[in-house]
């Protein structure tokens, strides 16, 4: 039984996959961080792209 728990404290196979996953967590609060600062940049940037749809579709209908 302690050599488990000793082969356990020792063991390193599992920490490459921790070490990915801490990293990937970092990106993505880095990119919610980054959508959350920029929120209204990019909602008047869709808001002016729907307009410029909107105005082509008057004139190629008429």
């Amino acid at each position: 039984m302690m050599n488990k728990l000793k082969g356990l404290i020792v063991e390193e196979q599992g920490q490459g996959m921790t070490e990915y996953g801490l990293v990937l967590g970092l990106i993505a609060v880095a990119a919610v961080g980054s959508l959350a600062l920029l929120r209204e940049e990019i909602v008047t940037m869709f808001k002016d792209v729907v307009s410029l749809v909107k105005g082509r579709e008057d004139t190629t209908t008429g």
